[in-house]
């Protein structure tokens, strides 16, 4: 990587220019791109056998790399010893932060099951501070995502028994209204009486439903299908086994062509061949890397918080009671296995961190791209996934 600055003497703004071998802007590649950035957003896209860089811009050039979007997660609980059902600024600050160096821009503050009022509380808090917006370079929470608590008994994992409901309307409608309708994606059980008419409902108010934390059965999960689910939470993870006869929630969710997946790509909830399966069922536009992370992500091992429960954290691992309880991984971390186990383009990988996560959730015009007139977050990553360098309003956080 080569740095260079200066000051154009008719230059009233200083201009930033970034470079690299290639630039992937959510749809398409561009050889030798010049990515030209003032005041925290891009003002040109522009390829170097096209046009020449400003004349006195500040140039950072990232040799043999590829440009992209910043990554966009949409299931993630927290990070940097902090639960996002916090709902607090300092909390929010904190995780931006240790997400923007690690390359998220944007990710959808991930709920789990808790006692009522404390949900409701959370999600007024988080409505507050997703419409207040960041107060510096860091990633943010365009939205929610409701883990939770319309989940199966059978398939709950570590949410609180004792505090799951059977899929009401009008519950959903009081968190949907406490989080001024920021709830952009729910978790829901296909099997559960009243999950098709809920997510009938859900769909219509503009919310995705994924379909998880499941025993569901191939027609209950086509039945939610039909009712408008368009993604999977965690695949492979708290779902029915795949059974030849019985095809269930995994087998359906696979073959579905219309129908998103998240994966955590951590070396722990899924084995190597299991990437690569759902990497060949749903390939390059339908799969959804996530984390799943919790508060311990970036922390040391020790006792932490997933909402309102403890979990322990040793050698990578977050277990409660036994089972695993999220994760401690990175979106950063997640693009190079992936990579690994499968082989896959780093545009293909990119892909699955930005443009699929934005076209699920329908917030194309808030992430997974680069365009003229956006803010300027953007990473440099190396052939084998590797994050070189997070860029966040222009500024580069890591390198």
């Amino acid at each position: 990587m080569r740095f260079g600055a200066g000051y154009g003497c008719d230059n009233v703004r200083m201009q930033k220019v970034f470079t690299a071998e290639r630039l992937w802007d959510g749809k398409r590649v561009i050889d030798h791109p010049i990515v030209i950035v003032e005041d925290g957003r891009i003002v040109a896209i522009q390829s170097r056998d096209a046009s020449e860089i400003p004349a006195g811009a500040q140039v950072s050039e990232f040799v043999g790399a590829t440009l992209g979007p910043a990554f966009f997660d949409v299931h993630i609980h927290g990070s940097a010893g902090h639960d996002v059902m916090e709902a607090k600024p300092n909390a929010l600050q904190a995780i931006g932060a240790f997400l923007a160096k690690h390359g998220t821009g944007t990710y959808l503050a991930t709920t789990v099951t808790a006692a009522m009022d404390t949900t409701l509380s959370s999600l007024e808090q988080l409505a507050k501070l997703i419409r207040r917006g960041p107060d510096e370079a860091q990633a943010w929470p365009v939205g929610i995502h409701l883990e939770g608590p319309f989940l199966s008994h059978v398939k709950r994992g570590v949410h609180p028994p004792g505090l799951l409901q059977k899929p009401d309307i009008a519950v959903f409608d009081r968190m949907f209204e406490a989080a001024e309708g920021h709830v952009r994606l729910m978790t829901l059980a296909p099997e559960l009486p009243g999950a098709v008419e809920l997510a009938t409902h859900a769909t219509a108010r503009g919310v995705r439903v994924s379909v998880g934390h499941s025993n569901a059965t191939a027609a209950e999960t086509r039945a939610a299908i039909a009712a408008g689910a368009t993604s999977a939470t965690h695949t492979y993870n708290a779902m029915r086994a795949l059974d030849h006869r019985e095809p269930g929630i995994l087998g359906t969710v696979l073959t579905t062509d219309s129908i998103f997946a998240e994966l955590i790509c951590d070396g722990i909830h899924n084995a190597p061949e299991m990437v690569r399966l759902w990497w060949k069922a749903k390939g390059p536009d339908r799969g959804l890397l996530v984390t799943d992370a919790m508060s311990a992500a970036g922390m040391p091992d020790g006792e932490y918080q997933l909402g309102g429960f403890a979990v322990d954290v040793a050698n990578g691992r977050a277990m409660a009671n036994g089972v695993l309880a999220g994760s401690v991984l990175t979106l950063d971390r997640a693009l190079c296995n992936f990579l690994a186990y499968t082989g896959a383009t780093v545009e293909d990988g990119l892909r699955a961190i930005t443009a699929n996560p934005a076209s699920m959730t329908g917030l194309v015009d808030q992430a997974g791209s680069l365009a003229v007139g956006q803010p300027a977050n953007l990473v440099a990553i190396d052939s084998a996934g590797a994050l070189l360098a997070s860029i966040h309003a222009g500024t580069i956080l890591t390198s």
